[in-house]
C-alpha cells in the first residue's frame, strides 16, 4: 500500500552523544560531545525548524534523559525523542520520568520504546532474557506504562511484572502521555508495533524492502483495528553536486581498515537484532557495491550499529528519495550527518526548502537569503554570474 500524500514531513535531527567527528572509525577529526557542544547542536536543530531530535541510548552513550533535562530550557519547539527501557527500567519509574519531563519541556517529550538487541550489553545491565522473553517483558512493560500515563490505578500480574495500586500522581501535558516511537523487524516486535506503539521505525533500507515490512506492520496493525505512523531512520550526505557528495561520503570512511570493519561486524553478528541482520545484510562487511540503491549508501554500517545507510547526493536528488519513501507511507525522517553541527544546517539550507519543511523563525531584520553584506552597504540581488 501506498500513499500519494506530499505533506510536509516530520524531520528530526540527531544528538550525537555517543562520539562525534569528521570521519568513520578513527580518532582522527573527532570532536569533544560535551554539553556547550550538545547545546549547539540542539539550538541549531531548533532555530532551524527541526521538529525534534532523537537521543541515542546504550552503554555507548551519555544517558539520554539527563541530557535532554539538559537542553529543554534553551529550546523553545524542539521535541526531544527519548529512550524508555523496558526490563532495565520499572514501568511505574519510567512514568514518573516521562510525566515530569514532559511538563518541564511543555508537551515537547517523544517516548521511543527499545527493547534491546545486544546480549553481551544487556547481561551487564542485568538483563539475561531471550529475545522472545524480552518482547513479552515490553508488552507487559508497555501495558503498565500506558495506563499509567492515561491516568489509571493499576494493579497487574504478568509473567515478568507485577504491580499492585501503581498510579501517577502528577500527570504529563500532553493527554495520556508522550507518543510512543518503536522499531524492531523480528516477528515479536510487529506484535508489539501493532498493537501498542504510536509510530513504527525502520531503518533505511531501500524502498522496496521498506515497502514489504511495511506493508505487514499495517495489515498487523488494521486487524486490532489499528491505524499506526511511520518513520525512518537514515543518515544524510548532501553537497550542492552529487560528485561532491559521493566524495564525502568515501572521505567519511577514508580512514577506516579493513581490521576495524572485521571488529564491528564480529559485534554486530552476535546480536539478536532482526534489524541489524537485515542492516549487515545490505554490505555483508565489504566495501564493493555500497550503493544498495539509487543515492542509498551502505557505507556507514560498515562501522556503526544501528543506523547504517545514508542518503548521498544533491539537493534534488535527496528530496526525491525522500519523497520516494513517502509514498510508502512515511511521516517521520530522523536524520544525522557528520559533523552533525555542520550537517544540520547543510541539510535545512539545501533540502527543507524543497520539501517546504523546516523554515527558518525570522526574529531579526539581518536574516533570510541575503548573502553577506557588499562593500558595507548593499545587499546582494541576484545569483552572481560565474566568471
Amino acid at each position: 500500500m501506498t500513499t500519494t500524500s506530499q505533506q510536509p514531513p516530520k524531520l528530526f535531527w540527531f544528538l550525537p552523544t555517543h562520539g562525534e567527528g569528521r570521519y568513520l572509525g578513527t580518532t582522527k577529526g573527532g570532536r569533544a560531545v560535551d554539553l556547550p557542544y550538545l547545546q549547539q547542536v540542539a539550538l541549531a536543530a531548533d532555530s532551524l525548524g527541526y521538529y525534534g531530535v532523537l537521543i541515542p541510548t546504550g552503554k555507548s552513550c551519555e544517558d539520554s534523559w539527563l541530557v535532554a533535562s539538559a537542553l529543554v530550557s534553551i529550546t523553545r519547539n524542539l521535541r526531544f525523542l527519548v529512550a524508555v527501557r523496558p526490563g532495565l527500567q520499572p514501568p511505574t519509574l519510567a512514568a514518573r520520568m516521562a510525566s515530569t519531563l514532559d511538563r518541564l519541556s511543555d508537551g515537547r517529550l517523544l517516548i521511543n520504546v527499545v527493547t534491546g538487541g545486544d546480549p553481551v550489553e544487556n547481561k551487564g545491565d542485568g538483563i539475561f532474557l531471550d529475545h522472545t522473553q524480552r518482547y513479552g517483558v515490553t508488552r507487559e512493560f508497555l501495558t503498565i506504562y500506558t495506563r499509567l500515563l492515561a491516568g489509571e490505578k493499576v494493579d497487574f500480574q504478568g509473567e515478568h511484572l507485577h504491580v499492585e495500586g501503581a498510579e501517577l500522581l502528577f500527570p504529563p501535558v500532553q493527554e495520556n502521555g508522550s507518543p510512543l516511537y518503536f522499531g524492531g523487524s523480528s516477528e515479536p516486535a510487529i506484535d508489539v508495533a501493532a498493537q501498542q506503539v504510536d509510530t513504527y521505525l525502520t531503518w533505511g533500507e531501500p524502498p522496496a524492502q521498506v515497502a514489504e515490512k511495511l506493508a505487514v506492520v499495517r495489515a498487523r496493525a488494521a486487524a486490532r483495528g489499528r491505524r499506526l505512523e511511520y518513520g525512518i531512520r537514515l543518515h544524510v550526505i548532501v553537497r550542492e553536486t552529487e560528485d561532491e557528495a559521493w566524495e564525502a561520503a568515501n572521505r567519511l570512511i577514508a580512514h577506516v581498515d579493513d581490521e576495524t570493519i572485521a571488529r564491528a561486524q564480529d559485534v554486530f553478528s552476535r546480536m539478536d537484532s532482526a534489524g541489524q541482520a537485515r542492516m549487515r545484510a545490505l554490505h555483508n562487511g565489504s566495501r564493493d557495491n555500497l550503493e544498495i540503491a539509487p543515492n542509498l549508501w551502505a557505507g556507514v554500517g560498515l562501522v556503526r550499529g544501528g543506523a547504517g545507510t545514508a542518503l548521498v547526493g544533491n539537493p534534488e536528488q535527496v528530496a526525491t528519495r525522500i519523497r520516494e519513501y513517502q509514498a510508502l507511507g512515511i511521516e517521520n525522517f530522523i536524520f544525522s550527518g557528520y559533523p552533525h553541527l555542520d550537517e544540520a544546517h547543510r541539510f535545512a539550507e539545501l533540502v527543507m526548502p524543497l520539501l517546504n519543511a523546516g523554515q527558518r523563525r525570522i526574529r531579526s531584520v539581518n536574516t533570510g537569503p541575503f548573502g553577506e553584506t557588499i562593500g558595507g552597504d548593499q545587499r546582494p540581488v541576484a545569483e552572481a554570474s560565474a566568471s
